[in-house]
């Protein structure tokens, strides 16, 4: 085998997974922190972007018996920044720290219409929401020790992260008099293991994460004039995760790579939370399932400075029913680009075709839904992800 090319391809096979598989994954997920930045040679620094357009509609809504065409709902273009940095303390050590985006979401009503409903906001929201937003950051340092086992090498790995997360609502109707905000910062942390023969370009490897708390504080105010109403708080819990994934050489210069990823987002049943506008305390209902992402694909080396990857991503969505949470397949494309031994351009494309469904529950009240069949409906959807991204060895 090209061992020379096997080894440009061990790093190669992250771009599609960051491009194609974060763009789609289930529920809130978004980025993965870069720990794979460990296993690069030497001392390392990458930093990259994703831009997802999900393209994702609310295309009926049904009332009385009677079904409405609609349109105007978007699920917004998002971007995904990851930055890591790599430093090797000694043959044995290694320390990454690493940022990103894990979680996050955006629905936005206000130009959602259709007879005889006024537009600019979510009919069947408690609170006449016309838009919500919310974007948690990831701060982590993440370690390697490692040592020689057998014809490989075999690497413990375990850090901690600091979680943010800021969250907006307007409520109130279209002309959306009314801002709920909140924020939270928890810590979390992420252990994992790994072995690998570089000969052969084989990796295998587990990470487990963890879930962190919600126990947000914030406030309700007045849009206009940013005036105060009074004191807000949320709470809940993001879930754990636990992924496996694997790759290795098979012939000279091609290798083939998987993964798989449980997300535990049944956790996510409702999200609490407490304002002004009502003494009691209220929720926002999910009631998901767990989440799996299945990634396989395969890249090849071109030349010694060029190389290619394909990749299909399945992500089973996890609604029930108490909102549109669809499976998404994912198709991948992407390419490595080494000018010299130090420098590594990376770049990929994603097509995300995601599946038709239904909302078949209303709530009703705090942690309850009563069922209301059809209630929305969106038809299949074909969105589009970018990745790009810059590393430095030295």
């Amino acid at each position: 085998m090209n061992i020379s090319r096997l080894k440009a391809l061990l790093g190669a096979t992250a771009l599609t997974i960051v491009a194609a598989g974060a763009a789609q994954a289930g529920g809130f997920s978004r980025g993965t922190a870069d720990t794979d930045i460990l296993f690069e040679e030497g001392n390392a620094a990458r930093a990259g972007v994703t831009v997802v357009q999900p393209n994702r509609g609310k295309d009926t809504f049904k009332v009385g018996g009677t079904t409405y065409q609609m349109s105007g709902f978007e699920n917004p273009t998002y971007v995904i920044p990851s930055v890591a940095a790599k430093y090797k303390v000694n043959d044995a050590l290694a320390c990454a720290v690493t940022y990103t985006t894990p979680f996050g979401g955006h629905s936005d009503y206000t130009g959602f219409k259709g007879s005889p409903f006024p537009a600019g906001y979510d009919p069947t929201s408690l609170t006449a929401s016309s838009e919500q937003e919310f974007v948690t950051h990831e701060f982590g340092g993440t370690c390697a020790y490692g040592f020689e086992a057998g014809k490989g090498r075999f690497s413990l790995l375990g850090g901690l992260f600091y979680q943010t997360l800021d969250f907006e609502q307007w409520v109130g109707g279209p002309t959306r008099p009314l801002k709920f905000s909140l924020s939270d910062g928890q810590v979390g942390y992420r252990i994992g293991a790994a072995y690998e023969i570089k000969e052969i370009a084989l990796r295998a490897q587990v990470m487990y994460r963890s879930a962190t708390d919600i126990d947000a504080s914030g406030d309700l105010s007045f849009t206009s004039n940013g005036a105060v109403l009074g004191p807000a708080t949320g709470w809940g819990k993001f879930p754990q995760s636990f992924e496996a994934k694997v790759q290795s050489g098979v012939a000279p210069g091609w290798l083939v790579y998987g993964s798989v990823k449980w997300t535990d987002w049944s956790v996510m049943d409702v999200i609490n939370y407490k304002t002004p506008l009502n003494p009691l305390n209220q929720t926002l209902n999910f009631f998901w399932q767990d989440g799996w992402t299945v990634t396989g694909g395969v890249a090849h080396a071109f030349t010694e400075s060029l190389a290619g990857t394909a990749s299909i991503t399945w992500d089973r969505g996890v609604g029930t029913g108490h909102d549109i949470s669809t499976d998404t397949w994912t198709l991948g494309l992407g390419a490595s680009y080494k000018p010299n031994s130090n420098v590594e351009i990376r770049g990929g494309l994603g097509v995300l075709f995601i599946a038709a469904g239904s909302q078949d529950f209303r709530q009703s009240g705090p942690g309850t839904d009563i069922p209301a069949p059809g209630l929305f409906t969106a038809e299949s959807d074909v969105g589009y992800a970018g990745n790009l991204s810059l590393a430095i060895k030295w």
